[in-house]
């Protein structure tokens, strides 16, 4: 059986597998949203609200806050009662298919089955100056009780922090002869983290000394498993994920790659 790119059926530890939004009493629909219109605060601007939360299809719409943000732009907080429904049993989420080893398993296996320590080269790339997601991943402390890469004896970790050049990346990648590279990027304005992470792929497949079983993982607050892989990556984490989290990953694809599973 594979790690990865498995579809499985989401939790269905719920009352009733078709649900919808829960305001103060199971099945009632209701909604909080909050959004700005480009519009001066008023009572104009407040049915305005309610006018586009009605065309969304919502009923018993409330506005319950609205607050002058500029001269023209308005902030709302509105309610309003949905009637669609969702049946969880038809929901598919591609996730990663392993185990989580922790710190102790981790290492364990890393030198009894592979017998030297993994490469792992990380970095925030282009123009993107957030390390936090980075950071929670390589540095010793870690991130919620769960120590980083720099901690892991059997893990030869190499955090290039923010902005580097997709092109110093490959370089690094390639000098350091690495077994895994993580890639985080935080700004996604205009899916620039998008254009930033293929250009990374397309620099890659033309770069001579790159290891041809290199595990590609990247990483952020709007990057899922599913989108990564779309991309060409081996793997994708999102917010809350934890160090032993991506280091399980890359052991298991390690072995299944050099087909030690």
């Amino acid at each position: 059986m594979g790690f990865f790119h498995k579809k499985e059926e989401a939790n269905l530890e719920h009352h009733e597998p078709v649900i919808t939004a829960y305001g103060d009493q199971m099945n009632d629909g209701m909604v909080q949203m909050s959004f700005t219109l480009p519009t001066t605060c008023g009572l104009e601007s407040k049915e305005a609200a309610k006018l586009f939360v009605e065309k969304m299809g919502f009923e018993k719409v409330m506005v319950t806050h609205m607050e002058a943000i500029s001269d023209n732009f308005t902030f709302f907080v509105v309610y309003g009662k949905t009637n669609q429904h969702i049946d969880i049993r038809e929901i598919k989420v591609v996730r990663p298919e392993h185990p989580v080893f922790s710190f102790d398993e981790i290492n364990e296996v890393i030198e009894k089955k592979i017998g030297r320590k993994l490469v792992v080269v990380g970095a925030c790339i282009g123009s993107d100056a957030h390390t936090v997601g980075i950071d929670a991943i390589f540095n010793m402390k870690g991130f919620r009780h769960d120590w980083g890469f720099e901690r892991y004896p059997w893990l030869s970790a190499y955090n290039l922090r923010a902005q580097v050049a997709v092109e110093d990346l490959v370089q690094k990648v390639v000098a350091l002869n690495a077994d895994a590279v993580l890639i985080s990027r935080v700004v996604t304005q205009r899916d620039e983290h998008i254009i930033e992470l293929k250009k990374f792929l397309d620099l890659l497949k033309n770069t001579s000394g790159v290891s041809p079983h290199l595990i590609k993982i990247c990483g952020g607050p709007r990057i899922s498993f599913e989108d990564a892989i779309s991309w060409g990556y081996d793997a994708g984490f999102g917010p809350g994920t934890k160090p032993s989290e991506v280091a399980s990953f890359i052991v298991h694809e390690f072995l299944k790659r050099a087909g030690k599973n």
